[in-house]
């Protein structure tokens, strides 16, 4: 485990974590991308605990998604099965779990401060806090996506699964944007990856 640990971390984040799949007998697997989750955690009918994590996440996007999932485990093994996944027992839980590797020997400096703020309220997903997923795309590999707030107004582009829209007015975080096949409106994170196709 620890050989595969070292290929997915921060060099200084494998011991700890590795101490946490054994504490918490996890059964860790890593999958092919999910374009709708990081990761996932579920109580097996036999007894035992299973994690999944996408395998095409940078290192600290990977450490977070572990130990967010490690936490759902540790909070329903606490709290009972009856809390919310991501109420507060969950926060709480996450921001113990999390604490130890808010440090420079595992993140990048230009990240502890923006973990240091995400953390005082972690989110159900580190995609909903726009400045932390901006911050930790700078550690993934080059591509040809674009942040919706990137895209200038009126301009059409493609999701993951095909569909075309054009890009409308902020409302309050998110931004309206209409499907082009079906003059329908949705609402979009500033920071969703998409295609542009037009400006």
């Amino acid at each position: 485990m620890h050989t595969v640990l070292v290929k997915y971390l921060p060099e200084r984040a494998v011991g700890s974590c590795l101490e946490l799949i054994m504490q918490n007998q996890v059964h860790l697997k890593i999958v092919n991308e999910r374009v709708t989750r990081h990761g996932d955690y579920r109580a097996m009918p036999d007894g035992s605990h299973q994690i999944t994590v996408n395998a095409n996440l940078n290192k600290y996007r990977f450490l977070i998604t572990l130990v967010h999932e490690i936490a759902h485990l540790v909070a329903f093994k606490k709290y009972g099965r009856a809390i919310k996944p991501h109420g507060v027992e969950w926060k709480h839980t996450f921001q113990q779990l999390m604490l130890p590797f808010i440090r420079p020997e595992v993140f990048p400096t230009s990240l502890l401060p923006i973990l240091a703020r995400h953390f005082k309220n972690p989110k159900a997903s580190s995609d909903t806090d726009a400045r932390l997923s901006v911050a930790l795309k700078e550690f993934d590999p080059q591509n040809d996506k674009n942040y919706i707030f990137e895209l200038p107004m009126g301009s059409t582009f493609r999701i993951y699964n095909g569909k075309v829209f054009k890009k409308g007015n902020k409302r309050v975080k998110r931004y309206e944007c209409v499907e082009v096949a079906s003059g329908k409106v949705y609402l979009f994170q500033p920071n969703a990856e998409v295609e542009l196709l037009t400006n």
